[in-house]
């Protein structure tokens, strides 16, 4: 079966070397610091992207590709809502297909339980004017024709949008680029350069860069970064695998969920599938540290995790990764470009299964391609986006909780005008990194 589209040994698009100084560093060229760097350079302020791998190899390129109103924590609604028009634009600008459609999201209801968890988002949605619509039964069956059996009913948002994540986010680093963004790849961010409780530079293994202001935006690597500097998240990643078909005859033209499977149809013609959870949660060092934080979450079991005693060598909270590194050494992250991996065989059985006995008529699954990826997961479900009291000129967003790609230009407009000192436009109290240790009680968002 076809490896997934980005690994390290994709060719390197944006070599460098990098500046000896700059405005702005950014670490992580995932959708999140590829955005916040293109509207930094919208306002001429010089901005340099270093990126351990390729960009968007990660998390950014294996999502599901939703761009999605519908299900979000009321908080950050908002932010997605800009968000929307931000990739209306940007598909626009960058001059390439990326794939975006309004297609529509649903989530379908298998019992009575599930419908009154709809009832209450559609109070969340009314606030905000968003066109998202309960369905009964018959209305479902309806929507989207020739499922077997029957649902409760559905939620749905019409305007919500899809894309391609691996054709998406490439294409707006292009645009960066093109713009003035300073893209190095194949670079890593070892350590930062803290001067008098500041940041004065960043150490990267091409050498020093000047600056005085850094956004981490490095998914499920930022917690590793920060412990290096004194600084704790308790966040964590679980692995979640995809699989896509072949081309098929389209059974609905959006993107919908169920408890065991979820779809949305492709710019190829295929569709992309995965479990409607089954997450794999490797349990490390950071797992144990953490532990209290998840006991709401584990509770409402949003992520549907499985667990494993160990992860792979070189993953994040692996137990054999180093926590402590110099400045002028290798770093875990050099000796992992691509955080690669494998799908579960268990898990592509399930979506294969699933998804056929939900549409009995098209027969065999045909899937041409299946990969996995590390979702940065945090015990509320919702991210940290805010600046590190400790250390001046810190700005941490990560953290995403499988979400990113949908939100993203809408965070990466918010912290390039956090890095400028402008007003935000938007309520961040939710996503500050305080509240898990300021005694405030840990409220899980949205699962989905």
């Amino acid at each position: 079966m076809p490896a997934f589209p980005f690994s390290e040994a994709n060719p390197i698009q944006y070599p460098g070397p990098p500046p000896k100084s700059s405005d702005v560093v950014i670490i992580g060229g995932g959708v999140i610091g590829v955005t916040t760097a293109l509207f930094l350079a919208r306002r001429d302020i010089p901005v340099t992207l270093v990126e351990k791998g390729r960009i968007a190899a990660e998390q950014s390129s294996r999502n599901w590709g939703w761009i999605r109103k519908q299900g979000r924590d009321a908080d950050e609604l908002p932010i997605v809502i800009e968000a929307s028009r931000h990739w209306r634009q940007l598909a626009e600008e960058c001059g390439e297909d990326i794939g975006l459609k309004q297609t529509g999201v649903t989530y379908l209801a298998s019992s009575d339980d599930k419908m009154a968890g709809f009832e209450e988002f559609m109070k969340i949605a009314a606030a905000h004017k968003i066109d998202t619509r309960l369905l009964n039964a018959q209305e479902t069956a309806g929507l989207i024709e020739g499922m077997s059996g029957s649902f409760k009913g559905a939620m749905t948002t019409p305007s919500d949008m899809r894309a391609e994540p691996w054709v998406a986010v490439p294409a707006l680093a292009r645009l960066a680029a093109r713009e003035g963004v300073k893209i190095v790849e194949n670079c890593a961010a070892r350590t930062l350069e803290i001067s008098a409780g500041r940041v004065s530079g960043v150490w990267t293994e091409a050498g020093h860069i000047a600056t005085s202001s850094v956004l981490l935006a490095g998914g499920a690597w930022s917690s590793l970064f920060l412990r290096r500097h004194g600084v704790s998240i308790p966040q964590l990643s679980v692995r979640s695998t995809v699989a896509a078909t072949e081309p098929m005859p389209e059974i609905h033209a959006g993107a919908a969920a169920a408890d065991h499977i979820a779809f949305r149809r492709r710019q190829d013609g295929g569709y992309t599938l995965a479990p409607g959870g089954g997450s794999l949660l490797y349990v490390g060092p950071d797992a144990f540290r953490h532990a209290t934080k998840y006991f709401p979450a584990l509770m409402a079991n949003p992520f549907g995790t499985r667990y494993s005693p160990a992860a792979p060598a070189g993953y994040p909270d692996s137990w054999a990764t180093p926590r402590r590194w110099a400045p002028d050494s290798q770093s875990p992250f050099e000796r992992m470009r691509v955080l690669d991996p494998a799908p579960a065989s268990s898990g592509l059985r399930s979506i294969e299964r699933n998804f056929t006995r939900l549409f009995p008529q098209l027969g065999r699954v045909r899937i041409k391609a299946s990969w996995a990826g590390m979702i940065d997961a945090m015990p509320d479900v919702v991210p940290i986006v805010d600046r590190v009291q400790a250390i001046g000129g810190l700005i941490v967003a990560t953290g995403m909780s499988g979400h990113g790609f949908g939100i993203g230009p809408g965070i990466g407009r918010v912290v390039s005008d956090m890095i400028q000192g402008n007003e935000i436009g938007h309520d961040l109290t939710r996503f500050r990194l305080s509240r898990f240790y300021d005694g405030s009680a840990i409220r899980p968002g949205p699962a989905l």
